[in-house]
C-alpha cells in the first residue's frame, strides 16, 4: 500500500524539514520512501512544497504527484494547487493559526491544529511545522512518534542541531493533541 503526502507553505515555515523528517522516520521503520521538494523563487516567503510517497511495498508512484491521499498545509498562500490534487476523503491537517483558505470539509477529513499557538506556548514559535508533523503522525500512524524523535537530530543541519530537543517537544505536543489513529494510514492486521 502506498500513501501520498503533500506539504505546502511559505518559505521559512519548515515544510522541507517536516518532509525530510517524515521520510527518514518511515525509512527507519523499513518502508520505501520517495520525496520531492520544491522551493519557489525565494528562501523566505516564496512557495515551498514537498511531496512524499511512503509504502510498505516497492513504490510504483513517482514523488511528483497528480493525486494524493493526504496533505499538510502550513499556510493558505499556495494551497489551491495542492487542494486540486487531493482524492475524495483525503486527510488534511491544517495550521489553523494562519490558514485562511477554503477547506472542503464535505470532500476531505480536515483536522485544524493551532500549530503556531502550540509552538509559541512551548517557547519555540518556529517549531509550528513540527507540531503539525506530530499531529499528522498521531492521526494517521504513518510513522511512530519514537521514529520521528529518533531521526530528529540527524535530520537537522549541523548549525541547527541545538534545536532538536525543542523540536521533539513540539512533535510530542502535536502528537499528544490529537486522537490517535483517527484516519489510519496502514491497514491493521486482522
Amino acid at each position: 500500500m502506498e500513501r501520498e503526502i503533500l506539504i505546502t507553505g511559505i518559505g521559512g515555515q519548515g515544510v522541507q524539514l517536516g518532509a525530510k523528517l517524515l521520510a527518514r522516520a518511515a525509512a527507519l521503520e523499513g518502508r520505501d520512501v520517495l520525496m520531492f521538494g520544491f522551493y519557489g523563487g525565494a528562501m523566505r516567503g516564496g512557495n515551498t512544497e514537498s511531496s512524499l510517497v511512503v509504502a510498505d511495498v516497492a513504490i510504483t508512484s513517482p514523488p511528483i504527484l497528480a493525486r494524493a491521499w493526504s496533505a499538510i498545509a502550513m499556510h493558505h498562500e499556495f494551497w489551491e494547487p495542492m487542494r486540486a490534487k487531493l482524492q475524495p476523503g483525503s486527510v488534511v491537517v491544517v495550521n489553523s493559526s494562519l490558514f485562511e483558505g477554503e477547506l472542503d470539509r464535505d470532500a476531505h477529513r480536515v483536522f485544524e491544529i493551532p500549530a503556531n499557538r502550540v509552538a509559541s506556548d512551548l517557547g519555540s514559535p518556529l517549531a509550528a511545522s513540527m507540531v503539525l508533523i506530530g499531529a499528522y503522525a498521531g492521526l494517521t500512524g504513518l510513522v511512530a512518534f519514537e521514529s520521528l524523535a529518533a531521526v530528529m537530530e540527524g535530520t537537522l543541519p549541523p548549525y541547527r542541531r541545538q534545536h532538536a530537543p525543542t523540536n521533539v517537544k513540539a512533535l510530542r505536543a502535536g502528537f499528544d493533541g490529537v486522537p490517535h489513529g483517527e484516519v489510519p494510514a496502514w491497514e491493521t492486521p486482522a
